[in-house]
């Protein structure tokens, strides 16, 4: 296991044994506490440890070399793996909000009764917020050092619970002032984070998996570094393959129609060059093609 895999198994493995421990707590003094805010959430943490030993499972295999029918490797289990986090967050949420929503009207409309949450589940809303503060920046700076778009995926779910956490708070000190229904409500409003969440990590893990250009300016750069080379007249086409932290450029250049192929060869070897001795290690491979500039 090199630097990396190892980093992220840290990160990963930390994040499941915070958030068993958050589940337990949060859910049993939800319940005995009488506070559905801290339920909602307690419930949430609880389907981030389900995806949690999903995540590591798919790592595990994403670590596994390239093979016969796998040549560049297995890393884009990595993209996947986020894609699960998604799907976890997204459906935790809307049955989260759905349940929520249903206990402010049940208050509202008197069909039911609360009573106000205990002192211990305000204790607990605090420690998740403090602790899933430090969980964020640790796992943000493990992404940073990594590239793994799966710790991206779980720094923003991290993020998600501070929020969340924020929203639970607000509701068990209002609950506490006498607005019962505020507890319930501040669940619908976790759900939301939750919800949001699930979205930006599905849209970012789709995105990887169907090989777009991270943004703008990094095509602007690419095509800038090429620009460079002598006898490069344009660009055609960029494309990008992802392979867990490393990525593959597609490029199309245009040169003089009259020169000879060798000339060619050489102009493009140039442009390799120039790409690899910008980007370092995380390009692991560069196939460009060459078209008669249209004059």
């Amino acid at each position: 296991m090199n630097d990396r895999d190892r980093l992220s198994a840290i990160t990963v493995n930390l994040g499941l044994f915070s958030n068993i421990v958050l589940s337990i707590l949060k859910t049993t003094v939800g319940i005995i506490g009488h506070s559905p805010a801290l339920l909602a959430d307690g419930i949430n943490s609880s389907s981030d440890v389900i995806y949690y030993v999903a995540v590591k499972i798919f790592m595990i295999q994403a670590r596994k070399p390239a093979d016969e029918e796998h040549p560049y490797g297995h890393r884009q289990l990595e993209s996947i793996a986020a894609i699960v986090v998604g799907a976890f967050i997204l459906t935790t949420g809307i049955a989260i909000f759905w349940d929520s929503i249903n206990k402010v009207y049940e208050l509202a409309s008197g069909s039911a009764t609360s009573q106000s949450s205990s002192l211990w589940a305000l204790v607990i809303a605090v420690g998740t917020f403090l602790l899933k503060l430090y969980l964020y920046n640790y796992t943000r700076r493990s992404t940073k050092k990594t590239g793994n778009p799966t710790l991206k995926a779980l720094a923003n779910d991290h993020f998600n619970d501070i929020m969340a956490s924020l929203a639970v708070i607000f509701g068990l000190i209002m609950g506490k002032l006498g607005f019962l229904w505020m507890d319930p409500a501040a669940g619908a409003v976790v759900a939301i984070y939750i919800i949001k969440t699930g979205f930006e990590i599905l849209k970012d893990g789709s995105g990887e998996l169907m090989d777009s250009v991270p943004d703008p300016e990094f095509s602007k750069q690419v095509k800038e570094l090429a620009m460079r080379v002598s006898g490069v007249r344009g660009i055609e086409e960029l494309g990008l393959h992802r392979f867990g932290p490393h990525f593959l450029i597609n490029i199309t250049i245009c040169l003089d129609g009259e020169i000879s192929v060798r000339c060619g060869h050489d102009i493009s070897e140039q442009v390799e060059k120039e790409l690899f001795n910008f980007y370092g290690s995380s390009l692991s491979k560069v196939n460009i093609h060459y078209h008669p500039h249209n004059i």
